[in-house]
């Protein structure tokens, strides 16, 4: 087993690497960036001088190495060493701004550093993610269940005709029906506001703050699930050894618990692992709805600005988040279902 989560960590991160000359190579080798964010009244000076602060007047084997290179050690901006010995020589040291590892890069726009910029906007986001992650996964699960064991019946039936319409609508229609009258004209809920979680006394504020928004994020990936639950459930309680047990005399609640669910449970993890590392793009319009200012937020305005450091960097966070969730799925395959063993 250790030697499985070694090959699989390893093989994670050849994945990084590739990804990150990938992204590089999209963003980087088509065109000169400094365009983009030489400012709205750029001037061919202004353009040449750009280009030459952020490193952009390099080749691409150079510019790709000092970017990987501010991943391992940091960089410093201006990354042009001239101007920045210049700085220091006329008293302005303070225009020099450090960039630790792993350095995402600078946006020229916001005149802050990327890793800054991802982080106060990680907060909102990562909330929002794991509220929503944990309300589908508990309810849609639930709910798939008392289909599955009810199958054909009047329950059954409202719970897929339910689903197939929550998961029809889109997301901001839903957002914005809870935001509009769930809580500005019915007044059922507080106006959602985020508030951060720094220690349990926020607790309360914070649960109050990110339901909506969680509970918008969550009817779509909740509607699946109860309908990919169900289906797994009908299948794996269809399967041989289920019979073989029921044979022996155990309840229906043990042959459903603790052998059709485990079963239906392996291509669950598949999909809930995924969905949870691909949640930026519905955290994008979510955030929008609710005025969070998250990575989704952040990824809307760096596209309306052309902030391509930015871009990358939720690109590159995004991606490593969904290889990172691969190895986990897969080191979780063995613990869940009994059938799925590694071997060293």
């Amino acid at each position: 087993m250790i030697a499985f989560i070694i090959r699989r960590t390893l093989v994670g991160i050849v994945m990084v690497i590739v990804m990150i000359f990938v992204v590089f190579a999209l963003f980087f080798a088509n065109g000169n960036p400094a365009i983009n964010q030489c400012g709205k009244y750029c001037t061919p000076e202004k353009l040449e001088q750009t280009t030459q602060l952020l490193g952009y007047d390099k080749s691409i084997p150079q510019q790709f190495g000092a970017f990987v290179s501010g991943l391992v050690v940091g960089r410093d901006f201006p990354v042009d060493d001239e101007y920045r010995e210049q700085l220091i020589e006329n008293g302005y040291e303070n225009r020099i701004v450090h960039c630790a590892a792993p350095c995402l890069g600078y946006s020229q726009s916001e005149q802050k550093t990327v890793n800054a910029l991802l982080v106060k906007a990680a907060g909102p986001t990562i909330s929002l993610s794991i509220a929503s992650f944990v309300l589908w996964i508990v309810f849609g699960v639930l709910i798939g269940i008392l289909a599955a064991v009810y199958k054909g019946r009047w329950l059954d039936r409202i719970v897929v005709g339910a689903t197939l319409v929550v998961y029809a609508l889109p997301v901001f229609v839903i957002g914005t029906f809870l935001l509009q009258y769930v809580s500005v004209k019915w007044g059922l809920w507080p106006y959602p506001r985020f508030e951060p979680l720094k220690s349990f006394a926020d607790l309360g504020p914070w649960i109050i703050g990110i339901t909506l928004p969680a509970l918008t994020l969550a009817l779509f990936f909740m509607a699946a699930y109860v309908r990919y639950t169900r289906a797994f459930v009908l299948e794996s309680m269809s399967e041989d050894y289920i019979r073989t047990a029921r044979a022996k005399g155990l309840s229906e609640r043990t042959v459903l618990f603790k052998h059709g669910l485990r079963a239906a449970l392996t291509p669950l993890v598949t999909l809930a692992g995924l969905d949870f590392a691909g949640l930026l793009a519905g955290a994008i319009i979510t955030e929008s709805v609710f005025n969070y200012q998250g990575m989704g937020a952040l990824a809307v305005k760096a596209n309306n600005n052309h902030d391509l450091p930015v871009l990358i960097g939720l690109v590159i966070v995004g991606a490593v988040a969904v290889i990172v969730m691969n190895i986990i799925v897969d080191i979780l395959y063995a613990y869940i279902d009994p059938r799925v063993r590694v071997t060293n």
